[in-house]
Formats: structure tokens, C-alpha cells, sequence
């Protein structure tokens, strides 16, 4: 329990697909002497990036974590570093390390500059209050324009980026950065033909660059005097008396409360500028007790807040927020928030009130474990030989039970029906997808009872591809898939009001519920079920009117429509009357199941289909055509943008008629365009189309009578 918390730092790196966070993570790990060679994820030998899949394409598919120690100054901090994915399909794996990581670096292309998934993953670390410092990486690409991805920070992402180390050269001829808190120059040479690596050394500021080294200095001091009188009076007075420690101590009070973002630059890649990197990591992002407590709910009303200190000798609390399936079985990832958890502890589990033994921990190193005694506060850990936790469960102790703010996950909106090519998998197959729906929250599975197919849903096509392609890996299995459906939903559109009587009379007692109520949509953003009971002198008794809210709970799976799941669904429950002797709790489920068919007709029903955000960057020369395909496939151009040689257009897509997009767009642009697609809202399917689809799915219900 000797450990200084104030020298830990857990954090993650974030960005678009392919603006280098594994090169990054991976140099940062060379660099602190955690590996002895730099793995590279283009030769997929990148130590984060450790299934075959994430190898074979060269992306993150799965954040990897690893612990190491880096020395800045004096002191010796630990790094506990989250690399996760940039693609749009994996976007829940960010969601959930953001949820437990206490600062972030983001990584930007010094050519793409601002790109739309990074957009993405900015939004998702603002919801969490992560603070964050960046980096533009690919300083030394032909394009690369450090001070245009400042620009683009202030419009795309509205923040105060504030660099804190200005290039010395670009593209080619980039060597190096001058360091705007100690105003010194630092360049990377190779020391002789036989060096591997570039040493960093320091160097006089080019005569060039002194206008703009000014510039940006009274910039950074401007930004960080509006946070402090006392500093902003020094600043004003004489700005050359302030110290690199004053500074440094300014600009960390500036990135904690996010008011700025300190920005830095280089090229992971040919080994510049990662060490300064590091060094803001240790000196400018929080530790876990920079916030002093951590906010949670009361275990019995989570209505209530609850609060608990962060520090070793709290009671222990903690939260799972990923669990991976290993040759070892479950590893469930572990964020200590208070106390400390130890082999051998038991802990409480408040989703499913139960006790959980610790028989083993594990530090983090990608894919390969450490086993440890303790984790400690603010520390991340993996536990082995533990059952039945999910991803967002809190766990802490008995005696003082507290509930953590669960992680949200999007619901899937792509299925695809899936088979074992053997009948001696079947059995296989089952347990595989089983293992990947407790792995990924955003991965789900189940039996269509209509034609008794096995159907997966996911984000996207390449979401459930990879998945697919692990499952045959792990397994050993041959799988057929079949093609994309998309996955509707049902609404109503309009209120009505309704009663229900539910009368069976058979040999014995008979079955009586009676109910008077309102169906109309779900207020503005309310997910599921709205119930509201306004039944009067006990003409319902209060017994029943669980029963009659599960009811309508259960017959929501299935819209009036085509049989598609309502997802949202306001009931008041105004009246209704009971039998002494024929009405029970069952009664009351059936009418309410009754009831909502009954209702649910009159009400306006439409068919819902998921629209998606997508982001298209071209070359001008083919931006004519890439509309014209958009426009054909029911797109709403939202926005166009047009940067040096390239236009951005962003626009809403219906997901039905985006299937093989991707490639499409290739054969368009010659394969210079791409694009990010990722779930949007759902909307009203046009009656043309929402004729044909519930034509399509009774057809199909028909032909499996």
C-alpha cells in the first residue's frame, strides 16, 4: 500500500482508423524498456494488436492494455495504457475504456488532420469528462500541415488546442520540435549509420521559427493566465519571470478542467517526438485522486447519490468493464476505484447480489498475464477463475455497497443468420457465441423462432465478420453465414385509448382481467416501456398491476406490423376492474398481451429503419459521382466540405441500401475515397418500402407454416 496513486496515470489512446495509436502505444512501450524490438503494425508484429484477426488486417479490434513505468524528471510513474480501436464497428471498445480511464492522448494525422472517427471518439471522451492531450502524428507525410489540424481542432471539435511544441521542418525535411514551456529545441538524429533508432538532442531554436515560436508562446500563456489571478498578474507584469514549473503547473490545471488541450507533435513511425509525449502523459493528465472521490448511487435507491472517497483505505469498489475469453478461461478487467482488491478477497457483486471469490489477479501486458497479489486503488487488473460477471457490473464490498455508473452500449443494427456446416457443431457453435456475447455487450445472438435460424447482430458487416472469424479460429469450426438483413424496428405514431377485457371459462376456475388504459409513444428519448399507473380506489388491485406492465413488456417483442421489436412504448393505465374469485396475476399479463394487439392497430403503426451518420472523403476529381451514388441509395447530403485536394461530405444513409458500400466506393474513386458509417437514429421507413418489407416478412412467416 506504499504506492503513491499520484504517480499512477491510466490512460488511453484514441483517434480515426489508422492515425497511428498502435505505432504510438507501440513506441511508448519500447521506449519505457516494457519490449526490447518495436512491434509494427504493418509487418503485424504490433505487441497491442495480439489476434490474428487485428495481425491479418492491420487495425485494433480489441483495446489491449499493458502496464509499464516511465521516468520523468525525478520520479517514476506507472503507466496503465488502453490502446483502442479507431474503426466505427468497434466503437463500444472505446466506450467502455473511456468509462474507466482517467486521461486520454488523441492521435491526429498531420495529413487528414481531423478526421470523422476521431470526431466520434472525442464526443464519446466528453461524456465521460476525460481529459486529454494530443498528438499529431505523421509529421514527416507528404501533405502533413500541423498548423492546419490546429484549425481543425478549434472547428470540428470547438476546443482550445494549444500546442505546446511547434515542428522544426515539415513532411521531408521534419526533424524535430521546439518545446514551448522550456523554449528549447529537440531533434532526433541517428548518432551513425549503425544506429536503428534516432537519439533525441537538444539544439538551438532555427531563426526561422522565432516569430512563430512567439507567437505561440504568448498563445499557450494567454490561455492558461484567464485560469489564474494570480498567474494572469505575473503574466501582465513580466511574463519572462515565469517559471517552466509555474507553467507546467498552469497548463495542468488548464487540461484537467479541459479548457485547453495541449497539443504536440511527430512521427511515431521514424521514432520523433514519443518521449515528449510520455512526459506530458506523467506531467499534464490526472492520476486517480485528482478526483478526490468518485460519484456513485446508493445501492437501495439509485435515485440517491452516494459518495466515496478515492483512496486505499476506503471500502473496496470497482467496476468489470471488459471480459475476454482466453486459453486460461474468463479474464475479467477490473477498475479499482476505492480500497484494493486481493487474491483470496470476497467481494460483492450488486448486479446479481451474490458473492464473487478472487482467486487469482493479473497485470495487464496485452495478451499475456502477470499474476499479482493486489491491485490497489486507481490501479486496472484482470481477475481469473471467476463466473457469472457481465461488462459494467460493480463489485465492492458488503458491508458498503454502492452501485458505479454503468457503461451504455448501442443496440446492434445489422443481423445475418449463421449455421454450423456440421451437424456435430451445432452444440459448438452455440457455446462460441455464447462466449463472444459475454466478450462484446454489443454483440448479441438468438433464435428467430420463425424459421429456427441462429441470427448474430452487430454494428457493421466488418463487426460481425471479425467476430465470426474468431469464433472459427477458437472454436475449430466451419460456419456459413448468410446475407446482412437489417434491423427494423416498429412504432406507433399516434395516441388511443382502449380497454381490454380478457374472460376464459373452462371446466375449473376460470380467467378475468379487465383493463382501461392509453397507448402513445415514449416521451423523447425513453427507451423500453414508459408505464404510468393512475388506477384509482383499488379497481385494479395493486397486486396485478406489476403483471399488467409485464405484459405489455413481453408483447412488445413483436410489433403489429411484421413481428419487429417496439423499442419504445408509453402505457397509462387509467382504470379497469377484477373478479374475486377468476382474476390472478396471470390474467392480468394475458389481458395486457391482448390488449397491446388489440390497441397497437389503431394506433398508427410504422415500420422504423436505421439511418446511419456516414462520412465520405474523396478526391475533387470524383465528389460528382460519389453524390450521384448517394443520392441513388435514399442519402441526405448533410453537409460538404472542401480541403486542399479532397472534399468531405457528410450525410444520412439508410442502412438497408449500404450493404458492400465500401467496395462500391472503391471501385468509384479508384480506390482513393473512403468512408465511416455509424449508427444515427431510427426514422420512419417510406410506405412504399414499408409495404414491401412486411410483404417480404409475412411471406416468409407463411411459407414456415
Amino acid at each position: 500500500m506504499g504506492k503513491d496513486l499520484a504517480l499512477t496515470r491510466n490512460v488511453g489512446v484514441m483517434a480515426h482508423i489508422d492515425a497511428g495509436k498502435t505505432t504510438v502505444s507501440e513506441r511508448m512501450l519500447f521506449l519505457s524498456g516494457k519490449t526490447h524490438k518495436i512491434g509494427e503494425t504493418h509487418e503485424g508484429s504490433a505487441t497491442m494488436d495480439y489476434l490474428t484477426a487485428e495481425r491479418e488486417r492491420g487495425i485494433t479490434i480489441t483495446s489491449a492494455a499493458t502496464t509499464f513505468n516511465w521516468k520523468c524528471g525525478a520520479k517514476t510513474y506507472q503507466f496503465n495504457l488502453i490502446d483502442t480501436p479507431g474503426h466505427v464497428d468497434f466503437a463500444v471498445e472505446v466506450e467502455r475504456c473511456l468509462r474507466v480511464l482517467d486521461g486520454a492522448v488523441a492521435v491526429f494525422c498531420a495529413v487528414g488532420g481531423v478526421q470523422p472517427q476521431s470526431e466520434s471518439v472525442w464526443r464519446q471522451s466528453e461524456r465521460y469528462g476525460v481529459p486529454k492531450v494530443a498528438f499529431v502524428n505523421k509529421m514527416d507525410r507528404d501533405g502533413a500541415n500541423f498548423f492546419a489540424v490546429l484549425d481543425q481542432m478549434r472547428k470540428r471539435l470547438g476546443v482550445n488546442p494549444c500546442p505546446i511544441q511547434i515542428p522544426i521542418g515539415h513532411e521531408a525535411s521534419f526533424t524535430g520540435v521546439v518545446d514551448l514551456v522550456t523554449l528549447k529545441a529537440y531533434e532526433w538524429r541517428m548518432k551513425d549509420e549503425n544506429a536503428k533508432y534516432p537519439e533525441m538532442l537538444e539544439t538551438s531554436i532555427p531563426a526561422d521559427l522565432q516569430e512563430t515560436v512567439d507567437e505561440y508562446r504568448n498563445h499557450l500563456l494567454e490561455s492558461v493566465a484567464l485560469l489564474d489571478d494570480a498567474f494572469m498578474d505575473k503574466y501582465l507584469s513580466d511574463p519572462a519571470s515565469i517559471t517552466e514549473d509555474e507553467l507546467r503547473a498552469m497548463i495542468r490545471k488548464g487540461t484537467l478542467s479541459r479548457t485547453i488541450v495541449p497539443v504536440m507533435c511527430g512521427s511515431a513511425k521514424r521514432d520523433i517526438g514519443v518521449e515528449r509525449l510520455m512526459d506530458s502523459v506523467a506531467l499534464y493528465l490526472p492520476s486517480p485522486i485528482d478526483k478526490e472521490v468518485v460519484e456513485a448511487m446508493n445501492a437501495e435507491n439509485p435515485e440517491e447519490k452516494e459518495i466515496r472517497k478515492v483512496s486505499p483505505d476506503a471500502p473496496f469498489s470497482g467496476l468489470v468493464f471488459k471480459i475476454v475469453q482466453s486459453d486460461f478461461g474468463s479474464l475479467v478487467f477490473v477498475r479499482v476505484y476505492s480500497g484494493a482488491l486481493k487474491s483470496g478477497d470476497v467481494v460483492y457483486n450488486m448486479r446479481s447480489r451474490s458473492k464473487v471469490r478472487i482467486s487469482r489477479l493479473s497485470q495487464l501486458n496485452a495478451g499475456k498475464q502477470i499474476a499479482i497479489e493486489v491491485c490497489e486503488t486507481g490501479d486496472i487488473c484482470a481477475l481469473q477463475g471467476v463466473k457469472d460477471l457481465k461488462t459494467g457490473d460493480t463489485l465492492c464490498d458488503e458491508k458498503h455497497p454502492l452501485l458505479l455508473a454503468a457503461i451504455n452500449f448501442p443496440e446492434p443494427v445489422i443481423k445475418v443468420a449463421v449455421e454450423a456446416q456440421k451437424q456435430s457443431d451445432v452444440a459448438t457453435l452455440e457455446k462460441g457465441l455464447m462466449s463472444l456475447a459475454e466478450e462484446d455487450p454489443s454483440f448479441h445472438f438468438y433464435t428467430d423462432e420463425e424459421s429456427g435460424q441462429t441470427i448474430i447482430a452487430g454494428m457493421g458487416e466488418l463487426h460481425l465478420e471479425v467476430r465470426m472469424g474468431e469464433l472459427k479460429e477458437k472454436e475449430k469450426i466451419e460456419v456459413n453465414m448468410g446475407e446482412p438483413q437489417v434491423s427494423y424496428r416498429e412504432a406507433i405514431t399516434a395516441p388511443v385509448d382502449h380497454r381490454s377485457v380478457f374472460k376464459k371459462q373452462t371446466g375449473g376456475r376460470g380467467k378475468f382481467a379487465d383493463i382501461v388504459f392509453q397507448m402513445l409513444p415514449a416521451d423523447e428519448g425513453v427507451e423500453g416501456l414508459q408505464f404510468v399507473d393512475e388506477v384509482k380506489g383499488g379497481n385494479i388491485p395493486k397486486e396485478f398491476i406489476p403483471s399488467v406492465q409485464k405484459g405489455f413488456e413481453i408483447a412488445m417483442k413483436n410489433g403489429p406490423l411484421a413481428g419487429y421489436e417496439m423499442t419504445s412504448l408509453k402505457v397509462i393505465l387509467k382504470d379497469g376492474s377484477f373478479h374475486p374469485v377468476d382474476s390472478d396475476q396471470l390474467s392480468f399479463e394475458l389481458c395486457a398481451k391482448q390488449a397491446y394487439r388489440e390497441a397497437c392497430v389503431k394506433a398508427s403503426p410504422v415500420l422504423m429503419e436505421p439511418m446511419m451518420r456516414l462520412n465520405i472523403t474523396s478526391p475533387a476529381d470524383y465528389i460528382g459521382d460519389v453524390i450521384g451514388d448517394i443520392n441513388k441509395r435514399r442519402g441526405q447530403i448533410r453537409n460538404s466540405t472542401e480541403e486542399m485536394n479532397s472534399h468531405e461530405i457528410e450525410c444520412l444513409v439508410p442502412l438497408s441500401n449500404m450493404f458492400g458500400y465500401v467496395t462500391a466506393l472503391r471501385t468509384l474513386t479508384q480506390g482513393r475515397a473512403y468512408s465511416v458509417m455509424e449508427f444515427d437514429h431510427y426514422e420512419a421507413l417510406p410506405e412504399n418500402l414499408a409495404k414491401e418489407v412486411i410483404e417480404k416478412k409475412n411471406s416468409a412467416k407463411n411459407a414456415k407454416k
